[in-house]
């Protein structure tokens, strides 16, 4: 059993199985036709329970023959030019590389001692993506599992500066957080997870192209210390999941200012902007938050997870640190040395930070923000597509890559057969597997999704799609007409 182990006398058959298994998926991503097979759910489970993993089969290559028939054959594939449902991009090659890397050595970013070389990347690549945001020298972040985590840890260090003189619950039950009705769900699942009250977030009605109405914020804020509440934080976002829309962060930026409120902008989807060579601007008023989340496994195209928090004041972050005599003493910091635990909310964590590395040094910035411009122009056209065909209505006109839009039929009127209709499309669209679209909801109504993130989709791609989409939609009425009569 040791022969499995990674160590210097297995570095062959190291080299043999990883090579082996790079040209299982190669062959797969090169045979793809479409992004899914259509395979159910039950078929996939009843192949895994005939899998008895305690009869293990001994040697790697039958191990990936296995692979193929439960996993990569029927995997989701997001490469593929019709994947057009969530914020999953396809991945460069520079990044993979360094997912080689990063799990083959195995170094855990919470202290200095499990990872010297690599603690220093990280704090590098944190220093240059504060600098893209415009914070100044006394700014910090550190790296975590996805967008929901970081908007989280920047809610704990704007309860914690709310509340200096401690987290008694009286005081949390005056605490309040503002985000738009288009913010993500996690605002609200953090405020539970950070024990504020259920009524601790107050929900911003949103403009005709969902961004946040800073007119109502202002009076929301009002009230709250009108009553005698704290108005813990503001969440702005940059890039809402459904609409891409990007709310007025200088405006908002003045408010919290004004009421000395904790800004925080979660730009899980927007921080693509960051190095766009033409859209940077929208992300105007950035610069002046508190706390910024960035998924660069959303809009930099990295393998998942490549997410970090960063803040304006780096000092906010001991909020997250305690210290373990086994791990990070306290003497360890008077000592000067680096430990990223000490910023952190998880303990072992991986080197994330080094697929970013690896991508900056050989793309460059431009070379991501090129390909995240390609997905932004794709959504123009692909709105004007829309808008210039009858079948369809498009909600609005997109600031990023997502466009939100449904079928509508030329006789049905009925806005619950319409519903019908294009949740049947899309299920049986995911179905045949020839494309995969998302879905969601509009002032209580169905509608379909496109989140464009793949340079290699074309706006051909989006037109084959929307056929299909009509198709099964008008093959769903045309059953339920039958059905009726």
């Amino acid at each position: 059993m040791r022969s499995h182990l990674l160590n210097d006398l297995t570095t062959e058959g190291y080299r043999r199985s990883v090579t082996e298994g790079v040209e299982r998926v190669a062959t797969q991503l090169a045979a793809a036709e479409r992004p899914f097979t259509g395979a159910t759910v039950d078929a996939l489970a009843t192949r895994l329970d005939r899998v008895d993993l305690d009869r293990p089969l001994g040697e790697i290559t039958a191990a990936l023959d296995e692979l193929e028939e439960v996993y990569l054959r029927d995997a989701v594939y997001f490469h593929h030019p019709r994947y057009l449902a969530h914020l999953n991009c396809p991945v460069v090659i520079p990044a993979l590389v360094g997912e080689a890397v990063l799990t083959a050595v195995n170094s855990s970013l919470d202290t200095w001692d499990q990872s010297a070389g690599g603690t220093l990347i990280e704090r590098r690549i944190v220093d240059w993506t504060t600098e893209r945001i415009g914070f100044g020298p006394g700014a910090d972040g550190v790296f975590t599992s996805g967008g929901s985590q970081s908007n989280l840890q920047a809610l704990l260090l704007a309860r914690e500066e709310a509340l200096p003189g401690g987290a008694d619950p009286a005081s949390l039950a005056r605490l309040r957080i503002f985000a738009s009705e288009a913010s993500h769900f996690s605002v609200r699942k953090s405020a539970k997870l950070l024990g504020l009250s259920p009524d601790a977030v107050v929900t911003i009605p949103v403009d005709s192209d969902h961004r946040l109405q800073t007119v109502a914020l202002a009076h929301e804020l009002e009230r709250c210390t009108r009553d005698g509440l704290v108005p813990m934080a503001v969440v702005a976002t940059a890039g809402t999941t459904d609409f891409g829309s990007i709310d007025p962060l200088p405006e908002i930026a003045e408010l919290c200012a004004r009421h000395g409120t904790w800004l925080h902008v979660d730009a899980a989807y927007g921080c693509g902007l960051l190095v766009s060579t033409r859209r940077r601007d929208l992300l105007a008023g950035i610069e002046r938050a508190d706390s910024v989340t960035v998924d660069f496994h959303k809009s930099f195209f990295q393998p998942v997870s490549s997410s970090a928090v960063l803040v304006r004041d780096g000092a906010t972050l001991r909020h997250a640190t305690y210290h373990a005599d086994y791990l990070n003493p306290r003497r360890a910091r008077r000592e000067g040395i680096p430990n990223q635990v000490d910023k952190s909310l998880q303990t072992t964590r991986r080197f994330d930070a080094l697929k970013l590395w690896l991508t900056l040094r050989t793309m460059g910035a431009d070379g991501i923000g090129a390909l995240f411009d390609e997905v932004c122009d794709l959504a123009e056209q692909g709105w004007r597509l829309l808008a210039d065909d009858p079948r369809f209505e498009v909600v609005v006109e997109p600031r990023l890559s997502t466009l939100v839009f449904r079928y509508l039929p030329p006789v049905v009127t009925d806005p619950a057969e319409i519903d019908r209709a294009n949740l049947a499309a899309r299920s049986a669209l995911f179905a045949s597997g020839d494309a995969v679209v998302a879905g969601t909801k509009v002032l209580g109504r169905h509608y379909l999704k496109f989140t464009l993130l793949n340079p290699e989709t074309t706006v051909d791609d989006i037109a084959a799609v929307l056929d299909l989409i009509a198709a099964h939609a008008e093959q769903y009425l045309g059953e339920s007409l039958d059905r009726a009569s």
